[in-house]
């Protein structure tokens, strides 16, 4: 296992990278601060360095909100966001996920979507990030890795993405919500009904979500 000192690498860090990404982003990003015991805790225990966007992410970051908090990337743990890269995905002692093995979650969204690099539990290239869609309760790939899956979260047209899981008004209600939490809607949203907007919401654990979806997928 390498230390610290071995994965901290300042000289070639791409934290100087992505803080010139949120800078100039299209979306609304805010980088939330990370508490410094738990960074290292993370970086140490993932075993990678900060030359990775990933690694950076972990170390540097508590996590990051991208439009208002809409889509959730996961790095140490925040106030705001109190999971960390490593106890969502449970991560035991042999460095395996237990929540969804040979994959490594990365980030989800308030509606119940979720982001997961893979590491060989889908069809599809080795690294690349696959978003399980709530409409679909499908794992589909975004032929993108963690790096410009970033930069699709700073630059790209987030708002196309969603357009069909955002309801009038989306903003200002989930503005409090914190990243601990999610907007269930009923009925669900693979399910006949109206538009999104028509349906009712609640705003419940994360935690339900997942395992809401995550129980619907494996019946597919």
């Amino acid at each position: 296992m390498k230390s610290l000192d071995e994965l901290i690498d300042e000289s070639e860090s791409t934290w100087l990278e992505v803080q010139d990404w949120v800078s100039k982003a299209a979306n609304t990003v805010e980088i939330l601060p990370a508490n410094p015991h738990e960074a290292r805790e993370v970086l140490h225990q993932l075993q990678i360095t900060t030359r990775s966007v990933l690694g950076t992410v972990a170390y540097y970051t508590g996590g990051i909100f991208i439009e208002n908090g809409w889509l959730r990337i996961l790095g140490s743990g925040s106030r705001r966001l109190p999971r960390n890269l490593i106890t969502w995905n449970e991560i035991g002692a042999d460095g395996k996920s237990s929540r969804l093995p040979s994959s490594f979650l990365i980030a989800d969204d308030v509606v119940g979507g979720f982001f997961a690099l893979n590491g060989g539990a889908f069809e599809g290239k080795p690294g690349d990030v696959f978003y399980f869609a709530p409409d679909t309760l499908e794992w589909e790939s975004l032929d993108m890795g963690f790096s410009d899956f970033l930069y699709w979260a700073c630059f790209g047209d987030v708002q196309k993405f969603y357009e069909t899981f955002r309801w009038e008004g989306w903003a200002e209600e989930i503005r409090h919500i914190d990243g601990n939490q999610g907007v269930s809607i009923y009925p669900f949203l693979w399910a006949d009904g109206g538009p999104v907007t028509d349906r009712a919401r609640s705003v419940v654990p994360i935690e339900e979500l997942w395992k809401i979806y995550a129980y619907k997928s494996k019946l597919k």
